[in-house]
């Protein structure tokens, strides 16, 4: 089991759900070029990362799952 302090879970947290607003804006967009694919993926694969870690307690991992079905289904 990850140890780490409520501030480093807290960092952890932010920096996913920066990846949750930017997968969310690339999927607005209508056409993706293959940079914003590959943002994307990246992005996803960071979320599907930090969803899987078991550190976390009350904090709401609804939207980083949102995010990883939405951008699965954008790139697909």
């Amino acid at each position: 089991m990850e140890t780490l302090t409520a501030e480093e879970i807290a960092q952890n947290y932010s920096a996913a759900g920066d990846s949750v607003t930017l997968v969310n804006q690339l999927v607005a967009i209508e056409t993706l070029t293959d940079e914003q694919k590959d943002t994307v993926s990246r992005n996803v694969q960071h979320l599907e990362i930090m969803v899987a870690k078991d550190y976390w307690t009350s904090e709401d991992l609804a939207p980083f799952n949102a995010a990883i079905t939405a951008g699965k289904a954008k790139i697909a």
